[in-house]
């Protein structure tokens, strides 16, 4: 029992000292007098769901972004935290929003619906001489500190080296003492599958052009998996980069999801249709996203490869676009040894080592902002400011350079006609140090001309901010690939040089213990405090960037660390025209 209520539960759930463990856990945020009532109602959770979500404190009114004016707050930097987590949690934008998961199957935003309402109260109390501190979801308290310090530090997942298991995650969740924060969940950023769109779409671009010789992808196809999360921009990204995209995706409720909000144009669950429709559009080089409703191949993930070697020696170019698809299927058994490859390779190379790594080592990466209005007016403002701002700046560079530039300058230009805002009026487009501070700097100028803040921010694994060996750091050879100090030194960084929040997580995208990521929000409020802020955290990104593309160029010959442009994606392909 549990002051007195009994608790006990049968399996499968643990031997009953896990459970009441459990029960005890979840009790510790309320007061006794409460326990009573409280106990049978998480003991119920506990036994029909497998852990307690406390769904009694669930919010009956719609979660979205609102308007930054309608949040109750003491400091706008506060208000702009509550504006993302809700965000987070928007049923429009979240996996399993009953369940607090934003993307990713278990990336968290909190464990529990009590986490949320203390986060949301500590929120509206909180002064810009204190900080938030958060422990894997829990809030510990609202602690003294100065008015440049973050006002949120948050770290999900950090466990100690030798238990950071799979199996020891699974028993740390269920007592609620740990959790998954994916890579942008669980700090409050994430804005939906266009903050993947571009970095899906440049990723599609350049790989025409290393495998293919073009960038001129009409009648190319391309074909891939996934629209459930992130992975739901790979067909917005197909079509703007102006190929057929083909998605097979086995589960018909994201399929039907992605068709409604406009980012998948056809649905289909009969082969024959869609191969009748690739051939119809590839004919006419009209762009085309394709959502078929099955596997790619069969469930079993040796057999999966199979086909897909079958399909390489037949001449399709096939990639690791995602979660180390290759590393689990090496795991599984399946043909992916490279003969002669170090820990990191594969018969097949990860997109970063192949496609998009020269390009990271440049310092290009995912930079992302949120306008805290609610208003389209606003957003389309931001395209313009940070178009008119790149192709300022791309008078003036090399030619290498300026290819980047120009990718991301037809974007920026092209982004508002392809309805791709779900949740909070969010943009995305990459640059460097130069593009994202001189963007920083015009955005906040228009605000202090009158617009409503906003909100910067980036993927997790953009510049720097990643320690994965088998995705974003997957080209360093030698040894360092799993070395964990850069996220951690990006995320103390951009504490102390201006980031209104910064983040720690284990894992994320590849998974638990196999990933360390660092990241961060910053408020843009007209001020010129905000504008030495971007200013002094911007370069910190970026200097740490070049140097980990220098370290990586020395080690490898090859590009450095950087940004994944990835959901729930096993894999993608380009295939060649003699192949349909």
């Amino acid at each position: 029992t549990v002051e007195g209520i009994p608790v006990c539960l049968m399996h499968p759930f643990g031997p009953p000292t896990s459970q009441l463990r459990r029960s005890e856990n979840a009790l510790r945020y309320f007061p006794p007098s409460h326990h009573a009532t409280l106990a049978p109602e998480f003991a119920q959770e506990l036994q029909q769901y497998g852990h307690i979500y406390m769904y009694r404190f669930c919010p009956s009114f719609p979660l979205r972004a609102y308007p930054i004016d309608q949040y109750p707050c003491r400091t706008r930097q506060a208000a702009a935290i509550m504006l993302m987590i809700m965000n987070n949690l928007d049923p429009a934008v979240a996996q399993f929003p009953q369940e607090l998961v934003t993307y990713g199957g278990n990336g968290q935003v909190f464990s529990n619906w009590a986490q949320f309402r203390l986060v949301m109260h500590y929120l509206s109390q909180m002064t810009e001489q204190q900080t938030l501190v958060m422990y894997s979801g829990h809030p510990m308290g609202l602690f003294p500190s100065l008015p440049s310090s973050p006002r949120a530090i948050i770290t999900n997942g950090m466990v100690i080296p030798n238990y950071s298991s799979r199996d020891q995650y699974e028993k740390m969740f269920a007592l609620g003492v740990s959790m998954y924060g994916q890579m942008t969940a669980g700090s409050y950023c994430y804005i939906g599958p266009q903050g993947i769109v571009h970095g899906t779409m440049l990723t599609v671009l350049n790989a025409g052009r290393r495998y293919l010789g073009t960038d001129d992808l009409r009648g190319r196809v391309f074909v891939t998996s996934g629209l459930g999360g992130m992975s739901g921009a790979q067909a917005k990204a197909a079509v703007i980069a102006g190929c057929v995209g083909v998605i097979a995706e086995v589960d018909e409720a994201p399929l039907i999801k992605r068709h409604k909000q406009g980012w998948l144009m056809e649905v289909t669950s009969s082969l024959d249709q869609c191969i009748k429709r690739i051939r119809e559009v590839r004919s006419s080089k009209t762009p085309l996203s394709l959502g078929y409703h099955g596997n790619v191949v069969d469930l079993c993930l040796r057999r999966q490869i199979r086909a897909i070697n079958k399909l390489a020696d037949a001449g399709m170019f096939f990639w690791d676009y995602g979660n180390a698809f290759l590393l689990e299927a090496k795991r599984a058994g399946a043909e992916v040894e490279k003969g002669d490859g170090g820990a990191t390779e594969f018969r097949y190379p990860s997109y970063v080592q192949h496609i998009m790594g020269d390009i990271f080592s440049l310092g290009f990466g995912p930079f992302r902002w949120v306008c805290t209005s609610g208003d389209p007016k606003d957003l389309a403002v931001t395209d313009d400011l940070a178009a008119s701002v790149l192709e300022k700046i791309c008078a003036n560079v090399s030619d290498h350079i300026r290819q980047q530039y120009n990718d991301n300058i037809r974007w920026i230009r092209e982004a508002g006609k392809h309805q791709m805002v779900v949740g909070s009026q969010a943009r995305i487009l990459y640059s460097d140090q130069r593009g994202r501070i001189s963007i920083a700097l015009a955005i906040n100028q228009a605000i202090a001309d009158g617009k409503a803040p906003v909100v910067i921010s980036r993927d997790h694994h953009d510049v720097s901010g990643t320690d994965s060996p088998f995705r974003e750091t997957s080209n360093v050879y030698d040894g360092s690939a799993f070395c964990a100090d850069m996220a951690v030194q990006n995320f103390v960084g951009d504490a102390f040089r201006g980031a209104t929040w910064v983040s720690l997580h284990n894992g994320g995208g590849v998974g638990w213990g196999e990933v360390i990521n660092g990241g961060f929000g910053l408020v843009l409020d007209g001020s010129e405090d905000a504008a030495n802020r971007a200013s002094l955290m911007l370069t910190n990104h970026e200097g740490e960037q070049a140097a980990a593309g220098h370290h990586a160029l020395s080690c490898s010959g090859r590009a450095g660390a950087g940004p994944c442009p990835a959901g729930l994606i096993y894999a993608s392909a380009l295939v060649k025209e003699t192949l349909c």
